[in-house]
Parts: C-alpha cells; structure tokens; sequence
C-alpha cells in the first residue's frame, strides 16, 4: 500500500519531510511506500482525507476543528509542541488600538480558516468581543502589510518570514503575541480507518515526523534556503523564523484536547462553524 502525505507550504514539518527521504524509510519497515501530494490551502485537508486523496495530513490548530463541523472523521496522531513566537497580531507603532478591544469597528487582515482564525477569535472572545460581530475579517494577501502600514485596516496576523520582516523594517507593534493567547501548533491527523486499522503506519509516520524535525533544527540555513527558493521571500528571514520554531513533536495530550474543545466552541459561538464539535471523538478507540 502507498500512504500518501499531504503538503502545502504553511506546515514546515511536512513541508521539508517531502524533500528528505525519512517518510520511505520509515514506512518502508511496516512494509508500505510514500507518495506526496501537494496543494495549497491547509483548510482542504479534512476534505481531501476523506476524499482518499491523501491518507495524512498537518496544519494548525483551526482546519481539523472545522473538518469535525462539516462530518470528516479525522482521528489526531501528533502535534508540536507550542509556538508562541511563529505569529502574531500586529497593529502601526501610532496606532489608537492599544488593547484587543480598541479593535471593535475595525479591520483585521488574516489566514482566515488557519491558526490565525484561533488566535483572534480567542483574543476577541477573552476581550469580551465576537468575531463574528465585532470585527471585520478579511482574508490577508500580498498587500496586508502595505494596507496596514498606510492606515486602510486596524491589524494584521503576521507569520513566519512575513513576520520576521516586518519586525526587520520596523514601524508596527505587536498588539498580541501569539503565545498569549493560544498555543499555537501544529497538528497532524489522518482518517480513522487507517488510525484504527494501522497503527504501526501511524507510528511509523510520527517517527518520520520527528526525523524531519530534527532535521531542520540542525540544518536551519539549509532549510531556510530552500524555503526562500521555493515560496519567495529573504532566506534571512526564513531562518529567523525557522529557529523560532520548537522542532519538536508530542503526542495527543488531554491539554491539548480542552484546547480544541475551547476553541470549537468559540468558533459554535460565533459562527464560523455550524455545528457542534465534540473534540474528544477525534482520537483512535484502542482495540
């Protein structure tokens, strides 16, 4: 059997374990190849692993919360330890918003559907805010940190090398620091069917997983290169956010469980998702 790895750029752990060859080693000795299948928006992966496009997947924290709203059954095998430096919620150094509530009545440019979608909906709830109502959510582009610096939108969620360089060039300050507010990892999940039914796959994956970790801790100017090559952007920037990263895989905790939990019930809360998301029934049954 050939179990196919989903990856797009946002998720660097499957993102340079498709460039190394520790995924073939790995499921080579519980006797199955590799195959990789590339696409460009995490928020699909839910979809695509109960379409048998893919048989694993990763993102943050948002897409498998929504993947359970729309009936994927998707089952959690892994998750990174947190990331409180990969992004955060920046506003202009001049700027009256000073605090979370100061953004009622504004905009805010993010990934909408990614972990950006956790941490502002979470800042925003804690603030005592819906982000349903409260705000205004425009998906981010090309052109946020330019609309944001010219005064056209409240705040930005800025991540990774985007993040590094708008520090680099200064005029912006951080409203939120991501590790406030959530703990913002990343997550990897499959289909219950192969959870279940092939475990040893499941360990054989997460072992891969830890390899490529490890390697982009030790390689991070390798990595970053690769990186600026291929998704654009300053290779020195891409490393300060690659060593910004923990590099280090965990298993499912209950931690982690009430942390989803919490945040589909945010999402129920303020309509971004339709229906409620019971986080706990995306875990394998033990035989």
């Amino acid at each position: 059997m050939t179990i196919t790895i989903g990856v797009h750029n946002s998720n660097p752990t499957l993102y340079y374990l498709s460039r190394l060859d520790y995924a073939a080693e790995e499921l080579a000795a519980v006797g199955e190849t590799v195959d990789f299948h590339t696409y460009t928006n995490g928020v699909r992966t839910g979809e695509l692993l109960t379409q048998g496009v893919i048989d694993f997947g990763g993102t943050g924290s948002t897409p498998p919360v929504t993947a359970q709203a729309t009936g994927h059954d998707i089952v959690y095998t892994a998750i990174s330890a947190p990331r409180p430096d990969h992004g955060a919620l920046l506003v202009t150094e001049d700027s009256p918003v000073r605090t979370v509530a100061d953004l009622k009545g504004g905009t805010v440019h993010l990934a909408i559907g990614s972990w950006q979608t956790h941490l502002v909906a979470k800042a925003l709830d804690d603030a005592g805010l819906s982000y349903a109502t409260d705000i205004t959510a425009v998906r981010s582009d090309e052109h946020s940190e330019k609309l944001l610096r010219s005064g056209e939108i409240a705040a930005w969620v800025a991540q990774g090398p985007q993040l590094a360089a708008a520090r680099r060039a200064g005029g912006l300050r951080v409203l939120v620091p991501t590790g406030d507010v959530i703990t913002d990892r990343s997550v990897f999940f499959t289909r219950r069917e192969l959870a279940e039914g092939q475990p040893e796959v499941v360990e054989a994956l997460t072992r891969a997983l830890r390899r490529a970790d490890d390697w982009a801790e030790t390689h991070p100017r390798e990595a970053a290169e690769i990186a600026a090559e291929y998704q654009g952007g300053a290779a020195d920037d891409w490393e300060t956010a690659l060593r910004a990263l923990p590099w280090q895989i965990e298993d499912v905790s209950d931690a982690f469980l009430a942390e989803q939990q919490e945040a589909a019930d945010i999402f129920l809360r303020t309509g971004f998702i339709e229906r409620p998301v019971r986080v706990a029934r995306a875990v394998a049954h033990k035989a």
